[in-house]
């Protein structure tokens, strides 16, 4: 694959340069680049112009990207060029503030953090594409892409604030090799596109590990004290179960102050139980009934990175990782690599809020954004509706190793040729299909740590699940009343 290095390379994530989560507590440092050229700004309206695109330093592959855009229909009279931001996502979203707060006209398109997209959205800071572009855009985009990450953009109105461009999908990958040692068929069960319940999964995962050896552990995972947990993973085991931070998802964004404070409830508990069971065993007092310890203490502190690294190190039969990690894994263990979506507590068909229980996976990924200080606005907009098209998302897929959010972008014509992505397709559209944001409004900065902090002390058998549950609920009612 040709943009593993070179697109993917510096991309924000949770806690390592990941391309397909992003979220703003990446600890790993990051450069930032200047403006690749000039831009001399033009007056909005005029079919050409010089656009400025603030995205991930994509050294290496910048004509590429230039003529990707002008196979989607871009015209010959507008000019691009690069704003690289810093491979650490809080730093951009910071920088982007400060710009638009300045009223800045430049970088005219911005590459925006699924994860903190929203606020922007709800200051009035970025311009509303519903009413710019093209109905026939904003209906596709509406209708052909993963609703998850339609939602992670639009207002509560349903307007659209900007284009999903990239989509992070966690999966389980596993060594088949492996689990077929210990007895199991992946392949006649379809794990690949029939999800497992958690309880079978650990029972596997447990079975497995006891029969292999060299292996240290079971399964890696990111469970540490950060804005992962709360976001990602987490918010992934809850949702599994049924569970949510706020009730269901008609009111994931919001109203702030108005919605539910739901993380005391029965199911966000049995979930905080199964992950403490998969981390302490059936030896801890709040273990649930049929899991199975699969996971080390260690994994309270691992983020991105070192979870990855156990697994692709042949330390680990499993790990829950964004697709980033499937090009490496594949090129590591190529045909032994199975793929799995994330597992389920109870089936969806018995969960209290519509749209949760079954498999779920986190949502992560990036949107372009348009500067309504842009001086240049027309071009902007040709600019926005050529990442819309086939061309451009191809692209993606074949040049810069990033997966599109549009369901198509997944299907076997588009994506069945290319390799490591066609294996996999069914899986990862599967995750998209089940997609689950974060409950991103203006407090979410103040609530995601609480809730990591409660959450990884119960893990850490350092407090009872219910008990630290309902101490968080009157942590976040107070945040929320806060607005």
């Amino acid at each position: 694959m040709a943009g593993a290095t070179g697109a993917a390379g510096l991309v924000a994530g949770c806690s390592t340069r990941n391309p397909d989560e992003g979220s703003g507590s990446e600890t790993s440092e990051g450069t930032s680049g200047g403006s690749e050229g000039t831009t001399t700004g033009e007056s909005g309206g005029s079919a050409g112009g010089s656009i400025e695109i603030a995205t991930a330093d994509i050294q290496g592959h910048r004509d590429a990207f230039r003529q990707a855009l002008r196979d989607g229909g871009l015209s010959e009279d507008v000019e691009i060029s690069f704003l690289a931001t810093s491979g650490i996502s809080g730093d951009v979203q910071s920088q982007y503030r400060q710009w638009l707060q300045a009223g800045r006209g430049q970088p005219d398109i911005m590459r925006m953090d699924s994860g903190w997209t929203i606020p922007f959205i709800q200051r009035g800071q970025i311009a509303n594409l519903t009413e710019a572009l093209p109905d026939e855009t904003v209906t596709s985009i509406n209708e052909n892409y993963f609703a998850a990450t339609v939602d992670a953009v639009s207002d509560a109105d349903g307007n659209l604030y900007g284009v999903p461009y990239q989509i992070g999908l966690p999966t389980v990958q596993y060594r088949k090799d492996l689990v077929e040692q210990a007895g199991f068929n992946p392949s006649e069960e379809n794990w690949a596109t029939e999800p497992m319940s958690w309880e079978k999964f650990s029972n596997v995962i447990s079975q497995t590990h006891q029969q292999v050896d060299d292996v240290d552990y079971g399964y890696s995972w990111q469970a540490s004290n950060y804005v992962g947990l709360s976001c990602c993973t987490f918010n992934e085991l809850m949702s599994t179960w049924g569970g949510a931070y706020f009730g269901g998802r008609d009111t994931l964004f919001g109203p702030v102050g108005e919605r539910p404070v739901t993380v005391d409830g029965e199911q966000v508990i049995q979930a905080l139980r199964m992950a403490r069971t998969f981390i302490r065993g059936q030896d801890d007092e709040y273990a649930l009934d049929g899991y199975q310890s699969i996971s080390p203490t260690d994994v309270l502190q691992w983020t991105e990175g070192p979870s990855q690294s156990q697994f692709l190190d042949g330390n680990s039969v499993s790990l829950r990782y964004w697709p980033s990690a499937l090009p490496p894994a594949h090129e590591e263990f190529g045909d032994d690599l199975g793929v799995m979506p994330i597992p389920y507590g109870i089936p969806e068909s018995e969960a209290e809020y519509e749209g949760l229980g079954g498999t779920i996976s986190a949502l992560g990924g990036w949107n372009m954004v348009l500067n309504p200080n842009t001086e240049n606005r027309s071009a902007a907009l040709q600019v926005l509706q050529a990442i819309d098209s086939e061309p451009f998302r191809q692209f993606q897929l074949e040049e810069l190793d990033l997966l599109p959010p549009d369901t198509a972008a997944l299907g076997e014509d588009r994506i069945g040729d290319i390799p490591v992505w066609g294996e996999y397709a069914e899986t990862l559209q599967i995750a998209g299909e089940n997609a689950m944001p974060r409950p991103v409004t203006v407090v979410w900065p103040d609530e995601s740590p609480a809730i990591a902090e409660r959450v990884s002390a119960v893990l850490a058998g350092q407090e009872a699940p219910d008990a630290a549950m309902s101490e968080l609920k009157s942590t976040l009612e107070t945040i929320e009343s806060s607005v």
